[in-house]
């Protein structure tokens, strides 16, 4: 076995957000067979509201999983990072079935996914202004040239 950062609580919501991704897609991809529509919305305020759910995720995933591998990298795995990436995956599951009507939900995975966001921000603000990670080594690469 090789050696390494392992980055489990990366890993495991990397793994999490592309099982979400495929979801979204497929609820995308229902909507278009059922309906007839190969391009666009076609006016058809369900599809508009699910392809809406899954841009939504695409602004926000990535951002997360940054944030949540570079924390991990600064200061390794904590049950704070963990915390912030279940919470991040069950709001993420929870937008998309509001967007479907269940308000609640939607409410629910907004709030968290902000939340979730602006703690992570706010956390890797604190790792940086602390002097960054002690300890922590990653070796660049030799220079070009």
């Amino acid at each position: 076995m090789m050696g390494g950062l392992t980055l489990p609580v990366t890993l495991s919501a990397a793994a999490a957000c592309a099982f979400i991704n495929l979801w979204l897609a497929m609820r995308i991809g229902a909507v278009r067979r059922a309906e007839k529509i190969s391009i666009g919305d076609g006016g058809n305020e369900r599809l508009t509201a699910r392809m809406r759910a899954q841009l939504n995720f695409a602004e926000f995933a990535p951002v997360v999983l940054i944030l949540l591998a570079l924390t991990e990298t600064a200061r390794g795995e904590n049950i704070g990072l963990w915390v912030a990436a279940v919470a991040f995956v069950l709001a993420r599951i929870a937008h998309p079935i509001g967007m479907d009507g269940v308000m609640p939900a939607r409410g629910f995975g907004i709030i968290v996914t902000f939340a979730v966001t602006a703690g992570l921000a706010i956390y890797a603000i604190v790792i940086l202004a602390s002097g960054g990670a002690p300890g922590v080594a990653i070796p660049l690469p030799p220079a070009m040239g």
